[in-house]
């Protein structure tokens, strides 16, 4: 069964009474080509046990389990489990879940259904929970990487290099942890129904240490994440709002010890400079 093609999809869905739910942000894809370059850049291996989140029909699903050792499915939508257990009947190593992504235990799932197997993620990701779904797999350190389907202006500003007006406090926060590429784009003209805005597929791979060192890394987000508080305004400003305590010539005297300029935005930093200012500012006496 071809899950892309138009007919075969506007077929199974009305066998099924299923009908679109806009909340859900629900788009099937209609090349069957893309689903597979997904399943191959996620690296799925017989090795690995697969995460996928919101399958849909399954065209992504099928292709995960002709390559994984195991694929395990979350999806919300009650009325789309019937549509899965008719497309997914092939495929003895996927096994669905009906339930919120966000309610559930991630590692504790893995450790249950992936044992023996390395677990990553791949999937085609409602454009509405993309940010809270990445930072919650990125939370879960046993998912070595994630590969997904997001809006590409999402894809864009995640993977922008750092210090770039493109990027910020998330994505600092994704490449902290992970490396980040944005692999190729979708065309919004390949789903059903078509959404406003093109996509493309974004891979994440864990990095074994974070890619800078700090000592007090729940301070260092504190400071990462204050500095984009005011985004138009000075770093200084920006922090001086968000550091209760701090008072501005103390945060002034620590960007400028870090070699940076005093009129510097937050939006110009690396990690590594983060990294130093978090130290430079934890030097300096709380007032």
């Amino acid at each position: 069964m071809n899950l892309c093609d138009y007919n075969t999809i506007r077929s199974l869905l009305e066998r099924h009474g299923f009908h679109f739910t806009k909340s859900m942000g629900q788009n099937f894809l209609l090349d069957p080509q893309i689903p597979a370059d997904i399943a191959a850049a996620s690296g799925a291996g017989s090795t690995c046990g697969v995460l996928e989140i919101g399958p849909g029909i399954g065209p992504l699903t099928a292709e995960l389990a002709k390559r994984a050792g195991k694929v395990v499915s979350i999806e919300l939508d009650k009325t789309l489990l019937p549509v899965l257990a008719e497309t997914m009947a092939p495929f003895p190593n996927v096994e669905i879940i009906q339930g919120d992504v966000m309610r559930l235990d991630l590692g504790a799932l893995a450790a249950e259904k992936f044992q023996g197997l390395t677990p990553i993620v791949c999937a085609n990701l409602p454009y509405n929970i993309t940010s809270p779904v990445l930072q919650k797999l990125v939370d879960a350190p046993c998912f070595q990487s994630v590969t997904v389907l997001i809006q590409k202006e999402v894809a864009q500003r995640l993977s922008a290099p750092q210090g770039s007006p493109e990027g910020g406090a998330f994505s600092l926060f994704m490449q902290y942890y992970m490396e980040v590429e944005e692999l190729f784009e979708v065309p919004r003209d390949q789903f059903l129904p078509a959404p406003k805005v093109d996509s493309a597929v974004l891979r994440c791979v864990r990095r074994q240490s974070p890619a800078v060192s700090v000592d007090d890394e729940d301070f260092f987000f504190k400071v990462l994440r204050g500095a984009f508080l005011l985004r138009r305004k000075t770093l200084v400003n920006s922090l001086s709002a968000a550091l209760s305590g701090w008072d501005k010539a103390s945060i002034q005297s620590a960007i400028e010890r870090c070699g940076l300029p005093p009129d510097v935005r937050g939006e110009r930093l690396t990690l590594a400079d983060f990294a130093s200012l978090e130290k430079c500012l934890r030097e300096k006496t709380c007032v």
